[in-house]
């Protein structure tokens, strides 16, 4: 089970938990990177621990009115969960106000270390309670999927990340963009979509649902299961970023990203020099 946060209480959050959250918070206001807060623990911290830090951070992003609109999955290639040494995904939640339309742009200075991604979207009609989810439920709750760009960013200085300090920063989460074109998976195998994604024309990422965990599904059963376990459920209207299908590419102003996948489309969006974009 979850470390859980009394936040009535805040006397019962460890001091470290606290300062972690502080530090990852701080960098998000300033745009300065803080060093990594795996360093705060005793052995580096557990995976609990860290999920303490990024749920302390998700009620104080709450409590000043920010509104969660789903949950992200991260770490579901095997080769980046062999380079942390875990054997599991990790999960962030999504914010309203880091969303991105389709073929929009991001100021320099909105995020720290940008790097982009192409995902499914999942988007739910039922809620998904049961710790253990199958395929199926999954099946039967998703309303539609969608092309996606997840941008991902890192608080920590230089990307230097253990699970530990990913988990804390919310999976690392940036911003994320949605396709426009909703799509029904009747009749869709979503192990067999091939996504390519380019920068400014050139390709820089290609892979097919199968690279996330064997299918964009069963990082999606993966989730629900562990989502109901810790009492806070998937539910009907939350959008579910799946997790890389290919490789990340990092990003700098005056880059322009596009993915497609089969079968679902297109999206894209585009890193300004120019400040006051939107």
């Amino acid at each position: 089970m979850s470390t859980t946060l009394d936040s009535a209480n805040p006397d019962t959050v460890p001091p470290a938990v606290v300062k972690a959250a502080d530090l990852l918070a701080e960098a998000t206001r300033t745009g300065a990177a803080c060093p990594p807060v795996r360093t705060l623990f005793d052995e580096g911290g557990d995976l609990e621990t860290a999920y303490a830090v990024q749920q302390l951070n998700v009620r104080r992003a709450q409590a000043v009115g920010r509104r969660i609109v789903g949950r992200k999955i991260g770490l579901t290639s095997a080769s980046v969960q062999r380079q942390l040494g875990v054997d599991q995904p990790d999960f962030g939640a999504l914010f309203a106000d880091t969303a991105v339309t389709d073929g929009g742009r991001v100021p320099p200075g909105r995020l720290l270390q940008p790097k982009v991604e192409a995902e499914v979207a999942l988007v739910l009609g039922r809620d998904l309670p049961h710790r253990e989810c199958t395929v199926v439920d999954v099946l039967r709750a998703v309303d539609f999927a969608l092309p996606a760009l997840e941008i991902v960013d890192s608080r920590i200085r230089g990307w230097d990340i253990s699970l530990v300090d990913t988990v804390a920063d919310n999976a690392s989460c940036g911003l994320y963009v949605l396709g426009g074109a909703p799509l029904s998976l009747t009749g869709v195998d979503l192990r067999a979509v091939t996504m390519t994604m380019t920068r400014n024309g050139e390709t820089v990422s290609e892979g097919t649902g199968a690279d996330c965990l064997g299918s964009p599904l069963n990082a999606a059963v993966w989730l629900a299961s562990a989502l109901a376990e810790r009492g806070d459920p998937l539910r009907a209207g939350d959008l579910v970023l799946t997790g890389a299908l290919g490789p990340v590419a990092p990003a700098v102003p005056g880059d322009r990203f596009e993915a497609s996948i089969s079968h679902l489309g297109t999206v894209g969006v585009e890193f300004t020099s120019e400040k006051n974009a939107a």
